[in-house]
C-alpha cells in the first residue's frame, strides 16, 4: 500500500511558553530561534528551553525546527557549528538554514531545511538545494499554484509554504534596503522594516504625486481559503509567520488552521496529520480578531494579473483588526455605530481620518450601539470603524484554552487467574503491557462500569482513554487498578521516547550544480565556506554579500529590493495597460525623509526593482 502523505501545520514560537501553546492548540511542528543566528534577532531562546520544547513536542510526534538562518561571517563559523551540535544534542528535529556555508561545516546528522531566505522560486533552484541534501524547502511566498506545481513535479522532498501572517514586500533574502540605508541587515536578523515606512511618490522633477502613504506595506497573508489547492499543488507543510507574536495570536491562528486542515484531511484517505493527539479548544478561533493589516492571498491565484485587486494597505502598517460597521453619529467622545457586533468596555477601536491616518482609542463605556471613548478621534459620519482590540476575546485567550490528548485503548486480562495484565495501545503505534501478581476473586456484581471508570481517570497525563475491554466478572481493588493504569501509562511514555525517530540530513548529490555561473551580492555569500561550496557547484564569478563591502561604501545606484509586487499595478497605472499607463510618469521615485528609492518596472517578468538613489537629487 502507498504510504499516506503527511500534512504538517507549522507554527511560530518566540519562546518556550508560546511553543507549548502552539502544540497544545494543534500544531504538528513549531519553529523558533536560538540565542543567535536567527532571522529574528530579538526572538532568541536558550538551548535549554529549546530542549524542553523538544521533550514536550515529541510526546505527540510533533517536531521542533530551529532557525539558524542568518548569513554568517568567517569569524562566526565555529560558533555556528557548536550551536548546531548543541541543538542536535537536545533533540531538535531540523535546522532552518539560509547560508549554504553551513553545509560545509562538520555537522551532526541533523536534517536541514532550506529557508525561504534562500529565495526558492524556480524548479532549478529547488533541485539545486535538494541536491545539496536539504530535506525540506521553504518556498518563496510570491508563488502561484501553477508555479508550486511545477516545483513539486521536479523535486521529491516536502515543500513548505507560508499560509498566514506578515508579508515581506521583497523576495525573501534579496532585500538589502535596511542594510544599505541604516546598516541593519535583514539577512542578519536586524531588519528595520523599511517597507512599512510612509513614502511620498514623486517624479524626476520632485513633484509629489502621492503624499505620505505606506506604498510598500503589504496586507497580511491569508491562505485559509486555498489550503486544498495548495495541498494539490504539492505543499505539505503549512507555515504560519510570526516569531514575534504573542501567545494569544498563536493560539487563535493555530486553532483556526488546525480545524481547516483537519476538515480537508478527513475527506482524503491519501492524507494524514504529521503528528498525533486531539486538541480540545475552549474558544471559537477567528482570524479577524488577531493582529492583521487586512488580508490578501497574494499571488497564489495569480491575482497580480487582475486590475483592481489590492495587495497593500497604503493607509497604515498597523493592525486594523476586525471591521465593525459604519459611524452613524459622532459628537466628541460619543459615537453611535451601525453594527451587528457587541462592543464591551475596554475594547479598542480605530478609524481613518481625512488624510488616511489610522487613529485608535479605547472604549470607556459601551451601551449597545453607543460607545464613549477615552479620547476623541478624527472621524466623521459614514466612516468605517474597526475593533483593534477585543477585550472579551483577549480575556479568554489569556487563560488556558486547550488540552491535547493521545488516545489509548486498554485491554484488562488475566494470566492463569494468578496475574493481572493491562495492555495499552496508543494512536502513535506504541504497545505496552504491565503485569502484576495477585489473587483474583470472582465478583458478586458486574464490574464493567466500575473498572472502565477507573481506567478512564488519566488525570493530568497526555492520555485519554478511547476504549476499554475489562474483566466484568472479576473483582479488582480500585487502588490496584489505578496503580496498574499509572504504571502502564508510564510505560507508554518510555516506549515513545525509545521509539522516537529523528529526521536526518539528506544525501548530497555527486555533482550539484548551481543554476547560474555567477553569484551576485543578492545571493548573500558572506564567508569562505559558502564561496567554496558555490565554486564546487559550477560558479565562476563571485560578488560578496553587501554586508562584506565594508563601512563607508556608497550604495547609491545598487538594487536593494526585488519584488513581485508592482506599485504601478497597485495604483492602477500598469505600463502594460494602454488606458492606464499614462496616469503616472514613467520615471518614479519613493521618498521617505533621507531615503530615496528609484522605481524600475520589469514588465517582461512583472516585477519591480528598487535602487537606492541620492537623497539630494531634487
Amino acid at each position: 500500500m502507498n504510504e499516506k502523505r503527511k500534512i504538517e501545520l507549522l507554527a511560530p514560537a518566540k519562546n518556550k511558553m508560546v511553543a507549548i501553546e502552539a502544540l497544545l492548540h494543534g500544531a504538528d511542528a513549531v519553529y523558533m530561534g536560538a540565542a543567535k543566528f536567527g532571522a529574528r534577532a530579538v526572538a532568541g531562546n536558550s538551548v535549554h528551553d529549546i530542549g524542553e520544547v523538544c521533550d514536550f513536542a515529541h510526546q505527540f510526534g510533533a517536531k521542533v525546527y530551529v532557525t539558524v538562518n542568518t548569513i554568517v561571517f568567517d569569524n562566526e563559523i565555529a560558533d555556528v557549528q557548536a550551536l548546531i551540535w548543541k541543538l542536535y544534542e537536545v533533540g531538535v528535529d531540523a535546522i532552518i538554514v539560509q547560508d549554504l556555508g553551513i553545509l560545509q561545516m562538520k555537522l551532526p546528522p541533523i536534517a536541514l531545511h532550506a529557508s525561504t531566505q534562500c529565495d526558492i522560486r524556480t524548479p532549478e533552484k529547488a533541485l539545486f538545494l535538494q541536491s545539496l541534501g536539504f530535506t525540506q524547502l521553504v518556498l518563496a511566498r510570491e508563488l502561484s499554484i501553477p508555479e508550486i506545481e511545477e516545483i513539486s513535479s521536479r523535486v521529491n522532498v516536502p515543500l513548505e509554504g507560508f499560509v498566514h501572517g506578515a508579508l515581506c514586500v521583497c523576495y525573501s533574502g534579496r532585500c538589502q534596503a535596511s542594510y544599505a540605508f541604516c546598516g541593519r541587515s535583514a539577512n542578519r536578523g536586524e531588519c528595520a522594516q523599511i517597507c512599512r515606512f510612509k513614502f511620498d511618490l514623486i517624479d524626476k522633477d520632485g513633484k509629489v504625486l502621492i503624499k505620505g502613504k505606506h506604498l510598500l506595506s503589504l496586507k497580511d497573508n491569508n491562505q485559509s481559503h486555498n489550503l486544498g489547492s495548495l495541498i494539490d499543488a504539492g505543499v505539505s507543510s503549512f507555515k504560519i509567520e510570526g516569531r514575534l507574536k504573542d501567545a494569544s495570536y498563536v493560539k487563535n491562528v493555530v486553532a483556526y488552521y488546525r480545524k481547516k486542515l483537519d476538515q480537508i484531511i478527513s475527506k482524503d484517505s491519501s492524507l494524514e496529520r504529521a503528528s498525533y493527539g486531539t486538541s480540545t479548544i475552549s474558544f471559537t478561533p477567528e482570524l479577524d480578531k488577531s493582529f492583521n493589516r487586512g488580508f490578501t492571498d497574494y499571488f497564489v491565484n495569480n491575482r497580480h494579473l487582475s486590475n483592481g485587486i489590492k495587495m497593500a494597505n497604503l493607509e497604515t502598517p498597523k493592525s486594523v483588526g476586525e471591521p465593525l460597521g459604519i459611524i452613524k453619529r459622532i459628537k466628541g467622545k460619543d459615537i453611535t455605530i451601525e453594527t451587528s457586533k457587541l462592543l464591551k468596555n475596554g475594547d479598542g477601536i480605530g478609524t481613518f481620518d481625512k488624510e488616511g491616518n489610522f487613529t485608535g482609542a479605547r472604549v470607556n463605556v459601551a451601551m449597545g450601539d453607543k460607545i464613549v471613548l477615552n479620547q476623541t478621534v478624527p472621524a466623521q459620519r459614514g466612516q468605517a470603524i474597526y475593533r483593534t482590540f477585543n477585550k472579551d476575546f483577549d480575556d479568554v485567550l489569556s487563560k488556558p484554552t486547550a488540552v491535547r490528548k493521545i488516545g489509548v485503548d486498554f485491554i484488562l486480562r488475566t494470566v492463569d487467574d494468578k496475574a493481572l495484565v493491562l495492555d495499552a495501545t496508543d494512536e502513535r503505534g506504541n504497545r505496552v503491557s504491565r503485569c502484576v501478581d495477585c489473587e483474583l476473586q470472582k465478583a458478586k456484581s458486574p464490574q464493567e462500569g466500575r473498572q472502565t471508570e477507573i481506567l478512564s481517570k488519566t488525570g493530568n497525563t497526555i492520555y485519554s482513554m478511547k476504549s476499554a475491554i475489562v474483566l466484568n466478572d472479576m473483582f479488582i481493588p480500585a487502588s490496584l487498578l489505578a496503580t496498574l493504569r499509572r504504571d502502564t501509562l508510564d510505560l507508554l511514555d518510555r516506549a515513545q521516547r525509545i521509539s522516537l525517530k529523528f529526521p536526518v540530513k539528506g544525501k548530497r548529490s555527486a555533482k550539484p550544480q548551481f543554476p547560474n555561473q555567477e553569484v551576485t551580492y543578492a545571493d548573500n555569500v558572506c564567508n569562505s565556506l559558502a564561496r567554496d561550496l558555490y565554486a564546487t557547484c559550477g560558479v565562476k564569478k563571485f560578488e560578496p554579500a553587501m554586508e562584506k563591502w565594508g563601512k563607508g561604501h556608497d550604495y547609491v545606484g545598487h538594487e536593494v529590493m526585488n519584488t513581485r509586487y508592482c506599485l504601478r499595478r497597485e495604483l492602477g497605472c500598469c505600463l502594460k495597460d494602454k488606458n492606464a499607463a499614462g496616469k503616472m510618469p514613467r520615471q518614479l521615485f519613493l521618498k521617505s525623509r533621507r531615503l530615496v528609492l528609484e522605481v524600475h518596472c520589469d514588465c517582461t517578468k512583472c516585477e519591480m526593482h528598487l535602487k537606492l538613489a541620492k537623497n539630494d537629487f531634487i
